[in-house]
């Protein structure tokens, strides 16, 4: 009699202030900018919207301005010239903004060998960048309209978030055969909540206010690696960074243990 086929584990990261500091959108921009594809003035203005983000955290008002200024910025550039162009800027800008805690969070993952997916309202193609770069099973991302392969400025779909990213989680585990039940979510954001609470595991990784109650009440993980951050400033960043990377791999055993 064969034995059933015994269901695929994975963990979900958000991308923004989960895995990297601040707002994506905005490195990108940033990077953009530099190569003279973005104006002095989208710019300044994903620049605000960073700084509120940072402050605020994520606000669905917030959201809609950096995806119509993205969508815009991007309107009528080839995929292939901003594929390349993220590439480049993950060197540049994205990599020295990763929060080390996730990482080694993520990574534990893999050498589990579960499915690790970046899971963000942030496009597809940045997502695939990171993803890819840090070794990650996959993406999902906002779909940008494509034409011939080219960007239309209009989006295709919905803005994967709050709800519709746990759809588009729902979806991938069916068609991958992953037991969400046994699966791990990772996120900064009360919108996130659909997400977090689909999985057997959630964390709260640098939450926001109304998250951090939400996790306390429910008794989920908190990691806040912004506290070691702020320790970084008083010249420990080596002691510091060895802590949260075997704090994390010790999180995900704890709870891979407590889950069998």
């Amino acid at each position: 009699m064969s034995q059933p086929e015994m269901k695929r584990t994975a963990a979900f990261f958000d991308l923004d202030n989960t895995l990297v500091r601040g707002a994506s959108i905005y490195l990108v921009a940033k990077g953009l900018h530099a190569r003279g594809i973005l104006t002095t003035g989208l710019i300044l203005r994903g620049l605000w919207y960073h700084l509120i983000y940072r402050v605020a955290g994520e606000r669905e008002d917030h959201m809609d301005v950096a995806r119509d200024s993205l969508l815009g910025i991007i309107a009528q550039m080839s995929v292939e010239e901003v594929g390349r162009a993220t590439d480049e800027i993950y060197d540049e800008l994205i990599a020295d903004r990763l929060w080390p805690g996730t990482v080694g969070l993520a990574k534990d993952h893999l050498a589990g060998a579960d499915e690790v997916w970046l899971v963000t309202a942030a496009p597809l193609e940045v997502a695939e960048v990171i993803a890819r770069r840090l070794g990650f099973t996959g993406a999902l991302g906002t779909r940008a309209e494509q034409i011939d392969g080219v960007y239309t400025g209009r989006l295709e779909g919905r803005l994967l978030h709050g709800p519709d990213k746990a759809a588009a989680v729902t979806a991938l585990s069916a068609s991958r055969g992953i037991e969400l039940a046994r699966s791990f979510a990772y996120s900064d954001s009360s919108n996130d909540l659909p997400l977090l609470n689909l999985v057997g595991e959630p964390v709260a990784v640098n939450p926001d206010r109304t998250l951090r109650i939400h996790a306390h009440r429910a008794g989920w993980p908190i990691r806040d690696f912004r506290l070691a951050r702020r320790w970084v400033g008083y010249g420990v960043a080596g002691a510091v960074g060895g802590v949260t990377t075997l704090g994390a791999v010790s999180l995900v055993s704890k709870m891979r243990k407590g889950r069998r």
